[in-house]
Formats: C-alpha cells, sequence, structure tokens
C-alpha cells in the first residue's frame, strides 16, 4: 500500500517491539469492528425468521451501521480532536463489544438496529482515526509497513471476517455469532488499553478541509465517485448473497463454506492488487469493474450447482478483495497534503455506500425479486469504467 509522508512521526527512541504489538493491537479493533458491520450480511434469513421480519428489513442492519457511520467518520474525528487517541479508540471498540453481545440478546429487531446504530458510530470514528496512527506507534521507517497491516485489518473482515461469522451461525445458531463478535471487540479493547501508549491529541481535521479537498481536487472527487459506483453495486448484490443461493438450490448448510471460500479468494485478490496498484493503479481499477461485474452477471445466468457456484464466488472475491487497498491508495495518491481530510470523506463513502447498497438491495428483493440485485449490482460496477476514463482525460489535460 502507498503511503503519505507527514510531519509527525512517533518517537524515534520507542521501541519497534512494543510498537508492533501496539499497531497489531489496533488492527484486530479494525478488524472486530468490520466484522460487526458486515456479520449480518451471511445471517439475514435466520435473523429475519427469528425476529419474525422479511429479508428486505432484515437488510437494515446493514444499512443502519452504514449510514451512521458516514456520518460518524467526520464528526468523531473533529469532535475528538483533543483527546488521547488510545482513550478514544478503546471507547470506541468497547461500544462495539457491548452493542454486540446486546444483538445477541435482543429479543426483538427495534433492539438489533439500536445496537446496529452504536456500531456504525463506532466504525465511522475508529475507522477515521485509525487510518493514520501508525505514525504515531512505530519509528518512522516501520509506517509504511505498519499501516498496511492496519488496513489489513479492513480487508481481513471484509473478507474472511463475514464467511467465519456465517459458519458460527450455521453450527450454533445466529446468536452464538454476534455474542462471538461482542467478545471479540472485548478482547480488542484489552489489548488496546494494556498493549497501546498514550497516543495525545496533536493535529486533526477542522469541518472547512473536507470541502476544501473536495472541490479543490478532481482525483479525490474521481475517487470518491469509483468508491460509491463500486461499493455501492457490491453491497447491493452481497447483502442477499445467501437468499440468491438459496433459490438457486444451494443447501443451507453449504453456504458459509462458499462465502470462506469467497474470503480466500479476496485475499488473493488483496495481494494481486498489491502487487499492481504502483504502476498499474488506473489499469487495477478498471480491472476490478470489470471482475466484479462479470460474477454478478453470471451469478444470474448461470445455473449453478456447488462447483459453479464455488467458482463464481472465487471471481467475486477476487475482484472484491482488491477493492479496499486499491481505493485507498487512489485516494492517498490524489491528496498528499490532505490525507486527513481526503481519507475522512474516503470512509463516509465507503460505509454510505455499505447502507445504501444494502437499503436498495432490500427494496429490491422484496419489491422486484431476489436476483434483481445482482443486475442492478453489476449497470453500478460497470459505471466505474466512465469515472476512470474521465479521471484519465482529466489528468492528461492537466499536463499539458
Amino acid at each position: 500500500m502507498t503511503t503519505v509522508d507527514t510531519p509527525v512521526s512517533a518517537d524515534p527512541g520507542r521501541s519497534p517491539v512494543k510498537g508492533w504489538f501496539a499497531v497489531l493491537a489496533v488492527t484486530l479493533g479494525i478488524f472486530s469492528l468490520m466484522t460487526s458491520e458486515l456479520l449480518p450480511v451471511g445471517l439475514l434469513t435466520p435473523v429475519g425468521t427469528a425476529l419474525d421480519v422479511s429479508e428486505g428489513t432484515a437488510g437494515l442492519m446493514v444499512t443502519v451501521p452504514g449510514l451512521v457511520a458516514a456520518v460518524a467518520a467526520p464528526l468523531v474525528t473533529v469532535a475528538t480532536g483533543r483527546i488521547d487517541r488510545r482513550i478514544v479508540l478503546a471507547v470506541l471498540i468497547g461500544l462495539v463489544g457491548a452493542a454486540n453481545l446486546a444483538s445477541a440478546f435482543a429479543t426483538s429487531f427495534a433492539v438489533v438496529l439500536v445496537a446496529r446504530f452504536l456500531i456504525g458510530i463506532s466504525v465511522g470514528g475508529f475507522w477515521s482515526i485509525a487510518g493514520g496512527i501508525a505514525l504515531r506507534l512505530v519509528p518512522e521507517k516501520h509506517v509504511p509497513r505498519a499501516t498496511a497491516v492496519i488496513f489489513g485489518g479492513v480487508e481481513t473482515a471484509s473478507v474472511l471476517g463475514v464467511p467465519t461469522g456465517t459458519m458460527i451461525g450455521d453450527l450454533s445458531g445466529w446468536r452464538t455469532a454476534f455474542a462471538a463478535v461482542g467478545i471479540l471487540g472485548l478482547v480488542s479493547l484489552a489489548c488496546m488499553l494494556f498493549l497501546m501508549p498514550k497516543v495525545p491529541a496533536e493535529q486533526t481535521i477542522t469541518f472547512a478541509d473536507l470541502p476544501k479537498v473536495w472541490k479543490g481536487n478532481a482525483g479525490v472527487r474521481a475517487g470518491i465517485a469509483i468508491t460509491f459506483l463500486v461499493i455501492t453495486g457490491h453491497f447491493l448484490a452481497y447483502t442477499f448473497v445467501r437468499p440468491i443461493l438459496q433459490d438457486d438450490g444451494i443447501d443451507d448448510n453449504m453456504i458459509g463454506a462458499l462465502l470462506l471460500t469467497f474470503g480466500v479468494a479476496g485475499i488473493c485478490g488483496n495481494f494481486i492488487a498489491g502487487a499492481l496498484i504502483a504502476k498499474r493503479l488506473r489499469q487495477t481499477v478498471v480491472g476490478i469493474s470489470v471482475v466484479l461485474t462479470a460474477a454478478m452477471v453470471l451469478v444470474a445466468l448461470v445455473d449453478t450447482n456447488i462447483v459453479t457456484a464455488g467458482a463464481l464466488m472465487i471471481l467475486w472475491g477476487l475482484g472484491y478483495g482488491a477493492v479496499p487497498v486499491t481505493f485507498q491508495t487512489w485516494i492517498l495518491d490524489a491528496a498528499p497534503d490532505a490525507t486527513e481530510a481526503a481519507s475522512s470523506l474516503y470512509v463516509s463513502t465507503f460505509n454510505l455506500s455499505i447502507a445504501l447498497g444494502a437499503l436498495f438491495g432490500g427494496f429490491a428483493v422484496d419489491g422486484i425479486g431476489t436476483v434483481s440485485v445482482l443486475w442492478i449490482g453489476a449497470a453500478l460496477a460497470i459505471l466505474t469504467l466512465l469515472v476512470v476514463n474521465g479521471a484519465r482525460r482529466t489528468a492528461a489535460a492537466s499536463a499539458k
């Protein structure tokens, strides 16, 4: 992953070993957060059945935290600008643990939605702050690698957290899956308190910085548009992948394994993208768009069995696994002098897109039919090609 130098760094005399333990604590925290946000994707059907709501309504478990996180990303970052970052991150991850445990014992869907609201606050605030905290934890020469490890928590949660949670839910029930992630959040809290040093607040963004980086940077605008299209399209379809596979005749007990296949392919996609983006960033974005579009269209068209479903989940996972590292790099490359403001916009857009994808996917599932979300998602993903082409022309004109 490309990183950007900033004038503030860790104490050069700080122990690299202690710094790396702190980095791992933050990584575990962000993995817990993102797994919490996306966990309902694999559990919509059992949660909806148990709490007597439709699958479309159950999709609100993804929509609510995504919408809240989109707002919380800049709000929490600005509002906590003078508070020790260790304390802020600890409070946010503790809130996630408690909210997931509340979901595990909920007797109504309303209680679950309140818990999901709290998770949204934590996701938005934690991700925005954690994205640049490596600079404060390890010596400068280790910052690029530490930053990549922290963002790896986002990627790993996206591609492994959901299938693992789904398998736990299939084996022991959806309440057990929520409880497990809740306990993971509390473990993350303990690691943060014991392994992280104090990280006094220094420079932070202000609300005025956000419109400035948006209006004055065409590359950031293109990156935000790409993020919106791809993430909305992906989650519009992927949120409902369980009922989609069930409608195709896939045994319910095999869906967790298929999502795990998706996750393993996603890890591979992450490494492939990581090897390409330094010299072929724009081409990698194009490849992501094409692969995701092809995967969704093929799932809609092919009469799947367990073998073909597995192959298509691999294709889909390869495409999505490449997304976080590629899009984050686009944003950092576009705004090297305003990384906090640009990253805050990126985090907001990413989470808003998750929410909108799940929301409109729910409308489509309830109003049109399950397979419709695949076609709509594919259409949004392929539109990315127009944005990339426009960004290329803008860059070429600026270079003249």
